[in-house]
């Protein structure tokens, strides 16, 4: 039996038919699973070998390799507070060292209530903010220990579902937005483009053959 729920396991047969090998929708594939369970379980990551045709191993050497990826459970709002030259000339080590003590975890840490997960940034691209944090890949800043703690607040009373998703989640697996075109126009399009590479190949054959 799957892992994959039946809307996810939907979603995830309908990114695959965006490529043009399975195997290019694994990164789009472990978005998919860190949406449903905000990380990639053992479970979830054999699923996906399962359905774009490759070894658990690959897919867990794919998963590691990026930081947006985890492997080990993490709370429901991801709080990376950057570091970098900008932020650090504008007092982000204090506010790091506040964030610490205001959520009661180390930096790599997860509350014991899975609430939140603390991290220390590298450049986000968000300098003239500076110092900022990133809750979920969501922008905030510029941050001191007065509105960082009201972020808080805000993040534990829900009052920002409706712009911070929970972790996981990113828009673009959902392709709502921007040009859109039906999935059967796209079953379609790759049916074509199957063909024109089957024909292209077989001619490529029939020269190489006549050239011997």
């Amino acid at each position: 039996m799957g892992v994959f729920t039946p809307l996810m396991l939907e979603r995830a047969r309908q990114l695959i038919e965006l490529y043009p090998e399975k195997r290019s929708a694994l990164i789009p594939l472990c978005h998919l699973a860190q949406e449903q369970a905000g990380y990639l379980t053992e479970e979830l990551m054999d699923e996906i070998g399962s359905l774009v045709g490759v070894s658990s191993a690959e897919v867990l050497g794919t998963a590691s390799f990026y930081d947006m990826l985890h492997t080990e459970p993490v709370g429901r709002y991801l709080i990376g507070i950057c570091t970098n030259i900008a932020c650090l000339l504008q007092g982000a080590d204090a506010l790091l060292t506040h964030a610490e003590q205001t959520l009661g975890i180390p930096i790599g840490g997860t509350s014991s209530d899975s609430m939140f997960t603390l991290e220390e940034l590298e450049c986000v691209a968000h300098c003239d903010h500076a110092p900022c944090a990133q809750v979920n890949y969501r922008f905030f800043g510029p941050l001191d220990p007065g509105n960082f703690d009201e972020l808080v607040q805000q993040l534990r009373s829900n009052e920002l579902s409706e712009v911070i998703p929970p972790h996981g989640t990113l828009i673009r697996v959902k392709r709502n937005v921007g040009l859109k075109v039906s999935f059967e126009d796209v079953l379609e399009e790759r049916k074509l483009s199957d063909s024109e590479i089957a024909n292209r190949k077989a001619i490529s054959e029939a020269a190489k053959e006549k050239s011997e």
